[in-house]
């Protein structure tokens, strides 16, 4: 685990870089720092193998400082790929591929082994690319190269600065469909820079998105495309990603009428309602206000209580949703509170009706029909 413990980074020029920053990332993660240019997502990065060291705050590994830790030491334990590659074109790709196990001085049949495994998993054949020089390969052959390079010396953290921003479009998705792959065979902690939301979206387990030294909003993709934290997440991450997020209606196509009683009301016209309505629960208001929801179970118990009222029996806590709440929020709510409706109030609390089980359900299926899909 990766820990980034209120940490600032003021240059020499006064710039603050980063400031008082504090998240963690996981093991067997791919976090995936993002935001514009100055936004401190690289020199973020650049803390943890102590590329830049912090002003204020540490950065902690598996709970140990990075600055008590040998910069060397560290670096060759931490994979590092960058947008430029990096290969000796004067090596072969074997020895690219093996130039820090040979630094650590590991066992030459194991990293040659290594080598070879490493090759096939990105899909490059041994025999045809190990003997090979950078210069013989495609951009993104030595792309690849890169990525393996950075795994050679089976290190716990890869670092990946802008990756595959410099590839031509067809080899970025290539390599990106690969990288996820490769994720999922060696959960490694993986720290991956870019600035392309579309990337982002595609490969992150979490986005943490970076603005002016601070962090704006981490999360997984999905909830950071259903619940953009403000306007400069939502222009991040750009109106038309966010339509095509969108699965559900606005809560307004989804309110059904509200079956309401006044807190006096007596038990035995309150089970006549229900029975009228068809329904188990009766949303009381005063004036239109909403006070809360009785149940019929709440009055069964109490019904032979002829001084009791619907006001003595109904929940005042019973959860309810604002009309301007997202749709999935309110399904979440529903799902949450085992709720068959929940009552959707205006801004001054009066009662705009409920959302049901049913309504979600009857409006999901009808968009399915409606996108060709067949019950």
């Amino acid at each position: 685990m990766i820990k980034f413990e209120g940490i600032s980074k003021v240059f020499a020029d006064g710039f603050r870089a980063l400031d008082s920053i504090s998240f963690e990332v996981k093991k067997g993660e791919l976090m995936v720092l993002i935001g514009p240019s100055g936004s401190g997502k690289t020199t973020t990065m650049r803390m943890i193998n102590r590329l830049i060291e912090p002003t204020e705050g540490r950065v902690v590994i598996d709970g140990d400082d990075v600055t008590k830790i040998d910069p060397v030491y560290l670096r060759r334990n931490i994979g590092y790929v960058i947008q430029h590659i990096g290969l000796l074109p004067h090596m072969t790709i074997a020895d690219n591929v093996a130039l820090v196990p040979k630094l650590k001085k590991m066992d030459k049949k194991d990293y040659t082994d290594k080598v070879d495994e490493l090759l096939d998993m990105v899909g490059l054949d041994p025999k045809t690319y190990k003997d090979r020089y950078p210069t013989e390969l495609s951009g993104g052959q030595q792309q690849r190269i890169g990525v393996i390079r950075a795994l050679a010396a089976d290190p716990p953290i890869i670092l990946m600065d802008e990756p595959f921003s410099a590839l031509d479009p067809i080899s970025r998705e290539q390599l990106q469909e690969e990288l996820v792959k490769l994720q999922e065979e060696i959960k490694k902690i993986i720290v991956f820079v870019t600035h392309d939301m579309d990337e982002a979206l595609k490969i992150a387990d979490r986005i943490c998105l970076m603005k002016d030294g601070k962090v704006i909003q981490l999360d997984t993709p999905e909830r950071i495309l259903r619940y953009p934290k403000d306007e400069f997440v939502r222009s991040f991450i750009g109106e038309d990603r966010l339509k095509e997020s969108e699965t559900l209606p606005e809560l307004s196509e989804l309110i059904d009428k509200a079956i309401t009683a006044k807190p006096n009301q007596g038990f035995f016209e309150a089970v006549k309602k229900m029975r009228k309505y068809k329904v188990d629960k009766l949303v009381i208001t005063e004036k239109d206000k909403y006070l809360g929801v009785a149940g019929v179970w709440q009055i069964q118990k109490h019904y032979r209580n002829e001084e009791m009222n619907l006001g003595d029996v109904m929940d005042k806590e019973y959860p309810a949703v604002n009309v301007n709440t997202p749709t999935e929020e309110v399904v979440e709510l529903v799902n949450k509170h085992d709720s068959s409706f929940l009552p959707v109030l205006d801004e001054s609390k009066s009662i705009k009706g409920v959302v049901t089980r049913a309504s979600i359900v009857e409006v999901m299926t009808n968009m399915y029909l409606e996108d060709g899909g067949e019950l």
